[in-house]
């Protein structure tokens, strides 16, 4: 009796041994498959409007100083020239955004804005005409009048948007502008107005530009460093 007794409580304590095992393995099992499941980011409404591009690529360029503003011309325009060239691709093959962000935000900003607060930009972004080395009047990277005087190298974001590139301008550094601008007397929020109803065409204004760039990564744009 007693050694059936003593069987019994071995049988039972090896029951519970494998259970404890068996859970342990399933906690272990729940942990690795959550470690190795792939992080999927959420979408916003706000950013819906990268979707709208067609295209079989898509790729966003970020330009952040004012030299950048026209690197990022000159990439983008590289893109499609290359793509059609290597690829036979056209231009509706293309999805390119071109971020305008930082000290590249008023190359987004159309002439009448030039001519209105030019002399300002020029001396916040440390940027003049090559031609005349004064306060350029008009978006100089709209001009293929320079050549390799400006890093456009003659680009230019008219012929962008004919393409169907758009263009993220940021939001923060359009307030930035606006107050720096205002130091003189002005005011800072109607400056910050003028300067969203004056951008170029195919336009959007993003919270800020290092956002813009993170959210197309997210939604499948191959990022181009301009500077």
């Amino acid at each position: 009796m007693t050694q059936r007794r003593s069987d019994r409580r071995r049988f039972i304590a090896g029951l519970g041994a494998a259970a404890a095992a068996t859970g342990a393995g399933a906690v272990t099992a729940s942990a690795q498959a959550a470690s190795t499941a792939r992080f999927q980011s959420i979408r916003h409404a706000t950013d819906d409007w990268m979707d709208t591009l067609p295209g079989k690529h898509r790729m966003v360029v970020d330009g952040v100083t004012a030299k950048g503003a026209g690197e990022a011309v000159l990439f983008a325009s590289n893109l499609y020239a290359a793509n059609k060239a290597a690829y036979s691709l056209g231009d509706s093959d293309l999805g390119i955004i071109v971020v305008m962000r930082h000290f590249a935000t008023p190359f987004a900003f159309t002439d009448a804005m030039w001519a209105k607060y030019g002399k300002a930009m020029s001396a916040l972004l440390d940027f003049k005409d090559p031609k005349t080395q004064e306060a350029p009047t008009t978006n100089l990277f709209n001009s293929s009048a320079y050549g390799l005087t400006l890093p456009n190298l003659g680009n230019t974001i008219e012929a962008l948007i004919k393409r169907g590139t758009h263009f993220a301008v940021c939001d923060m550094a359009m307030h930035f502008a606006a107050g720096q601008i205002a130091r003189g007397g002005s005011d800072a929020d109607a400056i910050y107005k003028d300067f969203a109803a004056n951008l170029v065409l195919n336009s959007h204004v993003v919270p800020a530009g290092v956002v813009a760039v993170s959210r197309a990564q997210e939604r499948g744009y191959t990022l181009i460093y301009a500077g």
